[in-house]
C-alpha cells in the first residue's frame, strides 16, 4: 500500500480505529436546539461512508449553561435531552465502521454574553477577551466546583449515548487553558501562581470525568502547543503541561493545536489558510509527542495524503486530523485507499468554511456545494433514468465546469464552450494576488474531472447563437459569468479611461502605476487582493472603501492575513469614504473622496485609479436565446430552492426545441460557492 502508516489501525484505550485519519472537532453550525439534527447526522455519515477512522464532532460543545452554545448551534452537553439524538448519530457512524467522539468544553471568557441566557461569563481573573468581546467576572471557588461537576455529568451523557470517547478542550483559550496561561491567570490562590497551581482546575475536571465514565472509556485532551504571546503559554511550558497531563493517568490521547485565539491576528493561525505553509505547526505537536506517554493527534493545514503519510512515518504524531480536507471531499479516505488520488477534491485552504462559522453561519465548502447539504445534494452523481440528452454549456468558470461535470455524470452528451484558451474564469484572477495561488487548485480538479469524464471541450471559442443552435441541443446552460461593473458611476470616467478595473490589473492587460488608489466598494477578497498584488510590486498604494473597514466582508481567519500583508507593504487603509469623482489635471489623476459621515471632500493626486465594483451579468447571449427557448430561459425557483427537478425537464426537446437556463454570475453576482451550488442543484436532475 502506498500509504501504510495512514491505514495502520491504532487503539485508544478500548477503541480500535481502522486508520489514522481523523475529522477533528469543529463547530458545524448544523445543530438544532442543542442536539444533532438530521442534517448534522448526514454530514458526519458521509465522512463515515467515505472511510475515515474517527470523527470528533461538536467543536466547543458546552458543559455548563454559562458557556452559551446558541450562536454557533453547537451540541449542548449540559442537559439530558442530548443523549437520544447523540445516540442516533453514534449508531449511524458505527454502521459504516467509523468511531465517534465529541469535544466538551467550557469556553470561559471566549464567548458572547448578550444572548440566550444572558450569562455572566467567567474567567480566572476577569480579563476581557478581545475577539469575542467576552466580558467576564473573576471565577469563584463555588463556580469552579460547579463547572468541574458539570464536566463530569456531560461526560456521563456522552458515554450513555454510546459514543466511543470524549475530548476535553483546553486549547485556543477555553476555560481550562485560561487557567494555564499566565497571560490571563493572575490569581494568587491555589488556582494561580505556580504552574502546578494553574494546572489544578484541569486536573480536577479530568478527575470528575473519570469518576463518571470509568477507566475503560476513552478520554482525550486538546492542548495548545504555543500561544505565540510573550506573556502566554510558550512551547516549553506547553510541553511541561502535556507531560504532566499524559502522566496523570487520566487521559488516553493528546490533540495538539498551534496558536492562541484571543486576538484577531492569532485567530487566523488556528485554521491555517492558504497563505500559511503546509502543516505550519506540526513541529509543536512533535515537541509534545517527545514528552507524552499517550498518542498524539495533530490537525491544522494537513490537506494532502502525502503530507499525512510523511508526518506519521517520521513519528512526529500518531494520528492526523484532515478536517477541512474532508469538508472539501468526504470521500477522500476511500479515494486514497483505492488509489484514486487524482479524483480527490483537495482543500485549497480558502477557509470559506471556518469564516462562515465565525459569522454564525452554517459551515459550507467553497468548492463542494454538497457538503452540509447531504440530505438534498449528492456527493456522488447517479445516472439519469431518462433519455440521453445533448447538453451545451457556455462558459468554463466554476459554474460552467460544475454544470458540465454533473450533466456528464448523469450520462448525457456534454459540450462545453469557453472563449478563453483555458478553463477557470474569474478564479484564474482570484489566484493572482500574493499567497492566493492555491485558489487555482479549485479549477485544476474541475479541469481533470471534465477531461476524465469525457466532456467535449471547445476552448478559445466564443459561442454565439448560430454556433449553439447548430449543435441541436436539448438543454443549454449559460454560465458566461460577468464583466467589471465600471459604468455604474459616470463621474468615475471609466469610458474616458480615467480608471481601470481590478480585472485589467490582475489579467496583465494594464500594468500597475507607481502611485495607485484602489477603490473597493465590495470589501470582499478581490479589492484587497488587487491592492496587495500592486503593493507587492513595490508600488505606492492606498485602498479606499465606503465600509467601516477595509476587507469588511472578508472572514475572520482571512482578513488578518490580508492586513499582515497590506501593512508590511505600506498600504494606506482608508475606510468610510466613497469615490465621488475622478478628473485629470495635467499628467495626474485627481480622485475625489467623500466621507460617508461628514460628506466632506478630499482629493488624492495619483497616476492610476483601480476600481473594484463587482460585476454585472454577461448576459447578451441569454437575451438572444431566451425567445427561442421552450421555457423562455426561466428557472422554476420553487423547484430549484426545494432541490427538486425543473418541471420543464418533462417537456419534449430536440428538433430545434431546447430548454435554456442560466447560472452563477450570468444571473447576478454571487461567489464561487454560489456559482457551483447553482450548477449542482440545477443539473443533478437532468
Amino acid at each position: 500500500m502506498q500509504y501504510p502508516h495512514l491505514f495502520e489501525p491504532i487503539r485508544l484505550n478500548q477503541v480500535l480505529l481502522r486508520n489514522r485519519i481523523v475529522s477533528t472537532a469543529h463547530a458545524e453550525v448544523y445543530g438544532q436546539g442543542g442536539a444533532p439534527s438530521a442534517r448534522y447526522i448526514r454530514y458526519y455519515e458521509e465522512k463515515a461512508r467515505g472511510g475515515l477512522g474517527l470523527a470528533i464532532c461538536g467543536g466547543s460543545s458546552p458543559v455548563s449553561r454559562d458557556s452559551p452554545w446558541s450562536w454557533w448551534n453547537s451540541i449542548n452537553l449540559a442537559r439530558n435531552p442530548v443523549i437520544e439524538p447523540l445516540a442516533r448519530l453514534a449508531d449511524t457512524m458505527h454502521r459504516h465502521g467509523a468511531k465517534l467522539m465529541i469535544q466538551a468544553t467550557h469556553m470561559g471568557r471566549r464567548n458572547a454574553w448578550n444572548g440566550f441566557d444572558w450569562p455572566h461569563l467567567v474567567s480566572p481573573s476577569g480579563i476581557r477577551e478581545p475577539v469575542h468581546r467576552g466580558n467576564a467576572k473573576t471565577i469563584e471557588i463555588e463556580d469552579i466546583r460547579r463547572i468541574v461537576a458539570d464536566f463530569g455529568r456531560a461526560a456521563r451523557r456522552v458515554k450513555d449515548a454510546g459514543l466511543d470517547g470524549i475530548e476535553i478542550s483546553a486549547a485556543h483559550q477555553h476555560l481550562i487553558d485560561q487557567f494555564w496561561s499566565p497571560r490571563v491567570n493572575h490569581r494568587s490562590d491555589e488556582y494561580g501562581g505556580s504552574l502546578a497551581n494553574r494546572l489544578r482546575f484541569g486536573i480536577e475536571v479530568l478527575q470528575a470525568v473519570r469518576e463518571q465514565v470509568g477507566a475503560d472509556f476513552c478520554v482525550g485532551l486538546r492542548v495548545c502547543g504555543d500561544e505565540f504571546h510573550e506573556d502566554g503559554i510558550n512551547h516549553e511550558m506547553a510541553k511541561e503541561i502535556a507531560q504532566a497531563m499524559s502522566e496523570s493517568g487520566l487521559i488516553d490521547f493528546l490533540s495538539v493545536a498551534g496558536s492562541g485565539a484571543d486576538t484577531h491576528n492569532t485567530l487566523a493561525n488556528c485554521m491555517p489558510p492558504m497563505a500559511l505553509p503546509p502543516e505550519p505547526f506540526v513541529h509543536l505537536a512533535a515537541g509534545i509527542k517527545s514528552v507524552s506517554r499517550v498518542p498524539v493527534m495533530h490537525a491544522q493545514g494537513i490537506r494532502d495524503p502525502g503530507q499525512a503519510e510523511r508526518i506519521l512515518a517520521a513519528g512526529m504524531v500518531d494520528l492526523v486530523g484532515m478536517t477541512r480536507a474532508q469538508i472539501a471531499d468526504p470521500h477522500m479516505v476511500g479515494k486514497i485507499r483505492d488509489g484514486r488520488l487524482d479524483q480527490i477534491k483537495q482543500c485549497v485552504g480558502a477557509n470559506y468554511c471556518i469564516d462562515r462559522q465565525y459569522q454564525g453561519l452554517d459551515v459550507l465548502c467553497l468548492q463542494n456545494a454538497a457538503t452540509g447539504r447531504e440530505e438534498i445534494m449528492p456527493h456522488l452523481i447517479g445516472k439519469s433514468a431518462g433519455r440521453r440528452r445533448k447538453v451545451v454549456v457556455v462558459g468554463a468558470g466554476p459554474a460552467g465546469l460544475e454544470a458540465a461535470r454533473v450533466a456528464r455524470e448523469r450520462g448525457h452528451e456534454v459540450l462545453l464552450f469557453e472563449q478563453a484558451p483555458v478553463v477557470g474564469g474569474q478564479v484564474n484572477l482570484a489566484a493572482k494576488p500574493p499567497q492566493r495561488e492555491q485558489m487555482a487548485g479549485i479549477i485544476r480538479w474541475f479541469d481533470m474531472e471534465t477531461r476524465r469524464l469525457g466532456v467535449q471541450r471547445r476552448l478559445g471559442v466564443a459561442a454565439d447563437q448560430a454556433l449553439i443552435l447548430a449543435e441541436a441541443p436539448d438543454i443549454v446552460v449559460l454560465a458566461t459569468g460577468g464583466l467589471p461593473n465600471m459604468a455604474q458611476t459616470p463621474a468615475w470616467g471609466a469610458a474616458q479611461g480615467l480608471c481601470v478595473s481590478s480585472w485589467d490589473i490582475l489579467s496583465g492587460a494594464v500594468a500597475p502605476g507607481d502611485n495607485v488608489l484602489v477603490y473597493d466598494s465590495i470589501s470582499a477578497h478581490a479589492g484587497t487582493g488587487v491592492a496587495d498584488f500592486i503593493a507587492a510590486r513595490g508600488k505606492q498604494v492606498e485602498i479606499v472603501t465606503p465600509d467601516v473597514k477595509v476587507a469588511d466582508d472578508v472572514g475572520g481567519t482571512t482578513f488578518p492575513i490580508f492586513y499582515r500583508q497590506l501593512y508590511a507593504h505600506g498600504v494606506i487603509l482608508t475606510p468610510n469614504h466613497w469615490l465621488h469623482q475622478i478628473y485629470r489635471e495635467g499628467e495626474q489623476l485627481i480622485a475625489v473622496l467623500k466621507n460617508e459621515y461628514t460628506e466632506a471632500l478630499q482629493e488624492r493626486a495619483v497616476d492610476q485609479v483601480v476600481v473594484e465594483n463587482g460585476i454585472r451579468p454577461n448576459d447578451s447571449l441569454y437575451w438572444q436565446l431566451k425567445p427561442l427557448s421552450l421555457n423562455q430561459g426561466q428557472t422554476d425557483i420553487d423547484a430549484l430552492y426545494d432541490a427538486l427537478p425543473q418541471p420543464d425537464l418533462q417537456r419534449p426537446t430536440g428538433d430545434g426545441q431546447f430548454l435554456l437556463y442560466r447560472i452563477g454570475d450570468c444571473v447576478s453576482m454571487h461567489d464561487i460557492h454560489g456559482a457551483i451550488y447553482d450548477a449542482l442543484r440545477l443539473c443533478k436532475d437532468f
